[in-house]
Parts: structure tokens; C-alpha cells; sequence
């Protein structure tokens, strides 16, 4: 199919040559002699591209290019003068003109400039297509009241520039919310960076987010821009905020006050055009209590608060996540999707899911690859999820623990088994699983010492 042209000039002499020469290029070519003439055209053939007279009776280039991008704004216009002035072209352009091309016509140029701006429109298509994707992919599964209520949430709030705090309980898909409200935004085609703040140690964290200079402190070899800076006009997602040091929370509440902020070592003053989406698993207003929060930052960054509701919340989603999740794991793994047989199903949504949605699909994806066959049956379910008493026996001659006689061996085996079961439903994720049971990140660092050192 090829790519159609309306030219519009009320100079006949124009409207044959240039329809005849852009035939020949292999365009297909519409005329109008007037803009009234050229909107109702418009609407019968929806051209790909406009040439578009500025100077005719009646309906003038400028009024009608106000209509055309009025009512088709995805058609592109090059604007044709003989008498261009600047602020002729300033005004085209303002009004959504692509080019203004001046007369006597260069066919070269005109050539150019309808290949330009053809392509410009591709890349316009295939941009919106990838955002729809992008969307699609990052977006929520389900439809339970809990989950249409946070979708009619980020649908509100993503076209906006203001700040959001996102909470919820770990694995429930706050990033995936955070990445669904920047695709939705107006800075969706800028970079959405991701800072995970309990990973930051306080003595790193102005290098981290606000960068440094050559030379700035030692072992600064290079310069580093920060993720302020790296954000640029697009969004600084601040994951596990409510894992922050108070002194690392005051460094970040300036630069958000002051929206300005400079590298380590340097002397020029950066702007901060960012949109902040803030997430933590934790009770703010609690750890404000316990002194462990600042107020002012809170409040700095609640703009609009989101709630994920966790997988308890919202099991009437159960079903559609592992179809989703199932047919994930088959394209990837290149096989038959499985299915769930009712009583495993029903096993699954009985379940209370303290990990959940990340502990479900690291669930599905272990059946997925495990389970001979496309059916995954009631006994191909794991303890404790399936808390029958046959897979009950069967998880304790599996368990080393009733085969110890010592209270002390059991304990270890009970904690070695406790920590690699926390570290599959937190991703392998060492900072997240210390947190999650309470321990230093040292402790899960040793044990997984241990555990290689028992491979070899």
C-alpha cells in the first residue's frame, strides 16, 4: 500500500506538476483547490500527509491547518508559501505543521521533506504501539473489586505529575504499579530509574543520587552522574523508602524541597525536574511514631497515596494470574502450557499466601518445570500449601528434620530449611529476606557460605 498525499494549492498549475511528479514517486495523490474543499476530502480519503497552500481565498493554509489537526491529529502537513516569513513558520509550527517549504519548489526538497515526515509518523505508531505494550505488559491482572478499585486509582493519578507513595506488603507488585503510572504519564518517552534505598549504605547514598566529580573523595576516579540526574524529566521510582536511614531521609528531603541539587565535588547548581513515586512495605505513619521516619518527608512525598492490595485481598484473581503465569513459563520454556485440575486450584486459593503474588509465580514456575504432563494435580501441590495429611507424611520424610535425633541438629536443619524457603519468595534477594525475618544481612551471607561450601 502505498503512502497517500493530498496536495491543496488554488494554483492549478502546482496541483498538476506536483501531482504528477509524486505519482511517478509512487505516491497516491488527492488535490484540493481549497481548504473547504480539503477538509471534506480529508474525511472521505484519509491521507497520509497534507501539502498544504498558506496563501488561498476563503479558508486560508493557517485555519485550515487548525481543522485538519483539530479532527486528525496523526496527519502530518508541510506547509507550501511564497511569502514565508519567521513568523509564519513559528505559527505553522505551533499548530502541529511538521515543514514550511518555500516557493519556487525544489521537487527535491518536497521529496524530502514527505519522506521525513512519513517516517516521523512511523516512528510516532510504533512508539504508541510499544507504550500500548509496555502497558500491557506492566499492567494489573484481574478483575476483583480490590484490583479494579487500584486500576481506577492508577488511572487517575498516572496522566498527572504528582507524587505518589505506594504501599503494600512485599511480593504484591508495587514496582509493577510504579512502572504502570510512568507508562500512563506524559513522561512516559523519559527514563523511569529505580532506587532501591535499603540496598544504599548511608556513607554512599549522596554519590548514589546526586553523583560526583572526578576526584571528589578517593576512589572517585570517574565522574558519575547521579540518579537524580539519570532520571532527567522523567521518574525517580524510590523503592523500600521505609528502609532509609533518618540522616540518608534529610538528604533526599532537601533536594525535594529545594528541586535543585549538586554532585559531590562540584560546584554547578543541577535542577530536578522528576517526578518521585515513593514505595515501602512498611506502616509509615507507625515508624513516624517510633521515630524512625521524618514527618516532613512523608508528607513531601504522600501526595497521593496507593494502596496494592495483597493476593488475600483480591483471590478472585487467583485463576487469571496462573493462566497468565502458566503460559508465561510455556513460551519460555518452549513447551505445552499446563493447567490446574479443580482441587489444586482450590488448594491454591485456600492458601493465605504471606509472599504473594511473587510467592505464586515462583509456585507455578517450579510445577511448571517439575510436573510431568500438562495436568497439575491436587498431590502435585507442596507443603505447606497442601496441608493434607499424605503431603504432610510425604513433607516430613522429605524434611531431614524428623530424621535427627539431637534437638540441636534439628534446630540448624529447621533454620537452614526456614532461610532458603524466605530467599525463594524474596527472589534470592539478601537485603529483602533479612528484613522480611529479622536478621542482619551477614547472617544470610554466612549461610549461603555454608551452603557452597557443602556443594563442594
Amino acid at each position: 500500500m502505498y503512502p497517500s498525499v493530498m496536495i491543496v494549492d488554488d494554483e492549478p498549475s502546482i496541483l498538476q506538476s506536483l501531482s504528477g511528479i509524486l505519482s511517478d514517486e509512487g505516491f497516491e495523490i488527492f488535490t484540493a483547490s481549497n481548504g473547504y474543499e480539503a477538509l471534506k476530502r480529508i474525511e472521505q480519503e484519509a491521507p497520509d500527509l497534507v501539502l498544504l497552500d498558506i496563501w488561498m481565498p476563503g479558508l486560508d493554509g493557517i485555519e485550515t491547518l487548525k481543522e485538519i489537526k483539530k479532527n486528525n491529529p496523526v496527519i502530518q502537513v508541510i506547509i507550501i508559501t511564497g511569502h514565508g516569513t519567521i513568523e509564519t513558520a513559528v505559527s505553522a509550527t505551533k499548530l502541529g505543521a511538521f515543514d514550511l517549504i518555500e516557493k519556487p519548489l525544489s521537487i527535491d526538497k518536497v521529496i524530502v521533506a514527505i519522506n521525513r515526515a512519513l517516517n516521523y509518523r512511523r516512528l510516532e505508531e510504533e512508539n504508541k504501539y510499544l507504550r500500548k505494550k509496555t502497558i500491557e505488559k506492566n499492567s494489573i491482572t484481574g478483575n476483583s473489586p480490590a484490583t479494579l478499585a487500584l486500576k481506577k486509582q492508577i488511572a487517575v493519578a498516572g496522566p498527572t505529575d504528582a507524587w505518589i507513595l505506594i504501599t503494600g506488603e512485599n511480593g504484591c507488585g508495587k514496582e509493577l504499579v510504579a512502572r504502570t503510572i510512568h507508562q500512563l504519564s506524559n513522561r512516559a518517552h523519559e527514563p523511569l530509574v529505580d532506587v532501591n534505598c535499603a540496598a544504599i549504605p548511608d556513607g554512599l547514598i549522596e554519590s548514589e543520587l546526586f553523583g560526583h566529580e572526578k576526584g571528589a573523595f578517593p576512589g572517585a576516579a570517574l565522574k558519575k552522574r547521579g540518579k537524580f540526574e539519570l532520571a532527567g524529566m522523567g521518574s525517580l521510582f524510590l523503592d523500600e523508602i521505609g528502609d532509609m536511614s533518618l540522616m540518608s531521609q534529610g538528604k533526599i528531603l532537601r533536594v525535594l524541597q529545594e528541586k535543585q541539587f549538586h554532585r559531590i565535588g562540584g560546584g554547578r547548581t543541577l535542577e530536578m525536574n522528576v517526578r518521585v513515586i515513593a514505595a515501602t512495605n512498611k506502616d509509615i505513619e507507625a515508624e513516624i511514631a517510633r521515630g524512625n521516619f521524618r514527618e516532613d518527608l512523608y508528607f513531601r512525598l504522600n501526595v497521593i497515596p496507593i494502596e496494592v492490595p495483597s493476593l488475600r485481598q483480591r483471590i478472585e484473581d487467583l485463576p487469571l494470574l496462573i493462566d497468565l503465569f502458566l503460559g508465561e513459563f510455556a513460551r519460555q520454556n518452549h513447551c505445552a502450557g499446563k493447567t490446574l485440575t479443580p482441587a489444586a486450584l482450590d488448594l491454591l486459593a485456600a492458601y493465605s499466601w504471606p509472599g504473594n503474588v511473587r510467592e505464586l509465580k515462583n509456585l507455578l514456575e517450579r510445577l511448571s518445570i517439575m510436573v510431568d504432563g500438562e495436568i497439575i494435580h491436587e498431590t502435585d501441590i507442596p507443603f505447606p500449601i497442601n496441608s493434607g495429611e499424605k503431603n504432610e507424611k510425604a513433607a516430613q520424610l522429605e524434611s531431614p528434620l524428623f530424621s535427627l535425633s539431637r534437638l540441636k541438629d534439628a534446630q540448624k536443619a529447621f533454620e537452614d530449611e526456614f532461610i532458603k524457603r524466605k530467599l525463594i519468595q524474596n527472589n534470592q534477594d539478601i537485603a529483602a529476606t533479612a528484613r522480611a525475618i529479622g536478621v542482619g544481612q551477614s547472617h544470610i551471607r554466612n549461610y549461603l557460605k555454608q551452603v557452597q561450601k557443602e556443594i563442594k
